[in-house]
């Protein structure tokens, strides 16, 4: 009499748990947060400490939204690229409908949560910028023009404006500012980085700034971005919403990004070109983190 084994299937919800988290950016979705937390802590207007932490769990469930529909509509372009072909839809950890069907319902959760512990301003800015990541940036402009992180990097700028107004119900200068600090910062973070992974994004058929127009041009464009970005980040300071302490690292620290911008602009060696791109790419990020993390210590001080 023969004797069967049955086998029975075991998943690994650890790994599809995981894969999920991925799915939702988490290193951009922690920049997010971070954003939209100073945004909400400096503002003049407080809230109750649980409001506030289902808000930003709000918005960090619709940053997350945004970055799995921006995986299951790139999934073809991530597949060629070596910064992305570790992501679950081209590891085969996830399939597209899996992100799809994740990405439509967490945001809409995400923004009706946000309502339910906020306020219809914060929600509707919500909404917004996740449309705006998805149909403007991800659909219509990364594929069909350079300018895409340009334009696109609107999105990516709003979340210290829906923190402002998860605290205040309104949209005021402060919050414009601080939008404008991360939009023009943005160019110059993507810039830098498209020019020492300039061959992934050949390989994708991607039109960022080094492909169309050239390296030189590039290093101009971010020059220029980061003269720009000097000003508005000092801005806070002279507009009365930040003191002396801001505006003494801010200086320091935009500086110095003017300083790597311009090394960069200047040097003509490949090899130590693609190292200076990189540096300033790094930099960037962790400039961004000090200007805000400036913002709220002066505020706290």
């Amino acid at each position: 009499m023969a004797i069967t084994k049955s086998k029975t299937l075991k998943i690994d919800y650890f790994s599809y748990a995981k894969a999920f988290f991925n799915l939702m950016k988490p290193r951009v979705m922690s920049l997010v947060i971070f954003t939209c937390a100073v945004g909400l802590l400096i503002a003049p207007e407080k809230i109750n400490f649980a409001s506030a932490i289902f808000s930003l769990m709000a918005v960090a469930l619709g940053s997350g939204a945004a970055g799995a529909l921006n995986m299951w509509y790139e999934s073809d372009l991530d597949s060629l690229m070596t910064r992305t072909c570790l992501r679950p839809i081209p590891t085969g950890k996830l399939s597209k409908n899996q992100a799809l069907v994740f990405g439509v319902i967490s945001s809409t959760v995400s923004v009706v949560a946000l309502y339910i512990f906020s306020n219809l301003i914060a929600a509707t800015t919500l909404l917004i910028t996740i449309l705006f990541y998805v149909f403007v940036y991800t659909i219509w402009l990364k594929r069909k023009t350079p300018q895409n992180i340009v334009i696109g990097g609107a999105s990516g700028a709003l979340p210290p404006v829906i923190g402002w107004t998860i605290a205040t119900n309104s949209i005021t200068l402060e919050p414009i500012i601080l939008f404008l600090i991360i939009f023009i910062w943005t160019p110059s973070h993507f810039w830098a980085l498209s020019l020492y992974k300039s061959e992934d994004y050949r390989k994708a058929r991607i039109p960022m700034l080094p492909i169309t127009s050239g390296v030189k041009t590039t290093k101009f464009n971010i020059f220029i971005y980061a003269l720009i970005l000097f000003p508005i980040a000092l801005s806070p300071y002279f507009l009365n919403f930040s003191g002396l302490l801001y505006l003494v690292f801010a200086s320091a620290l935009s500086s110095y990004y003017i300083f790597i911008s311009y090394r960069l602009l200047k040097e003509k060696n490949s090899v130590v070109e693609k190292k200076l791109a990189t540096k300033l790419f790094a930099y960037s990020i962790l400039y961004l983190f000090m200007i805000f993390s400036f913002i709220l210590l002066d505020k706290v001080i």
